[in-house]
C-alpha cells in the first residue's frame, strides 16, 4: 500500500492539491463541517425514534426534514474526502484510523440505510406517538454510537501511531 500511495503523492493531482497551501485546510475544514451535518441529522431522526426530541411532529416530518441534509453532506464529505485522500495519500493509507474510519462508514452508511428503511415501514410513520419498537429503537442508538465511532476514527488519523502504536502502519512503516 505504501507503493501506491507514494505513486499517488507523486501525481500531478496529488501535487497540485499540496501546492496550494490552503486547500486542504479547507477541504478539512467542509468535510469536518458536513460530518457535523451529517451526524446532527442522524441524532435528531434517532431522538425522534428514542422519543427524546421533536415529539410533536410525526417520523415522517422528522425524516423529511434531515435525510436531505444528511443525503447533501454524505455528497459533499465524498468528494472532500476524495480530494484529501489524493492530496495527502502516504498520511491516509497508512494510517490503521483511515482503514477502520472507512470500514465503519460502509457500515454506517449501510446502517443508515437499513435504518431509514426500517422507519419508513414503521405502521405509524405519520402519527406522532413516541412509541417504536424495541429493534427500532437499538439501531437508532447503535448508528449514533457508529458515527462516533467514525468522528473518532477522523480525528485519529493525525495521532494513528499514538493512538495504535505498533499496530499503526505507520509505526512500522516509520513514516
Amino acid at each position: 500500500m505504501l507503493g501506491f500511495a507514494q505513486w499517488l503523492q507523486a501525481s500531478t493531482a496529488s501535487t497540485t492539491i499540496q501546492s496550494i497551501g490552503w486547500l486542504i485546510p479547507l477541504l478539512q475544514s467542509i468535510h469536518i463541517l458536513m460530518i457535523g451535518v451529517v451526524f446532527v441529522s442522524i441524532l435528531m431522526i434517532a431522538l425522534r425514534v428514542l422519543g427524546r426530541a421533536r415529539r410533536d411532529e410525526s417520523l415522517a416530518q422528522v425524516r423529511d426534514r434531515f435525510a436531505p441534509w444528511m443525503q447533501s453532506g454524505l455528497a459533499v464529505m465524498l468528494v472532500t474526502g476524495v480530494l484529501l485522500v489524493i492530496g495527502e495519500p502516504v498520511r491516509e493509507f497508512m494510517s490503521l484510523s483511515f482503514w477502520l474510519k472507512m470500514a465503519l462508514l460502509a457500515i454506517g452508511i449501510l446502517a443508515a440505510g437499513v435504518f431509514n428503511r426500517m422507519v419508513r415501514s414503521a405502521p405509524f410513520m405519520d402519527s406522532h406517538g413516541p412509541e417504536f419498537s424495541p429493534a427500532a429503537r437499538s439501531m437508532a442508538v447503535a448508528t449514533v454510537m457508529l458515527w462516533l465511532a467514525i468522528i473518532f476514527l477522523g480525528r485519529a488519523i493525525a495521532y494513528d501511531a499514538e493512538v495504535w502504536g505498533s499496530l499503526s502502519p505507520t509505526a512500522v512503516a516509520g513514516t
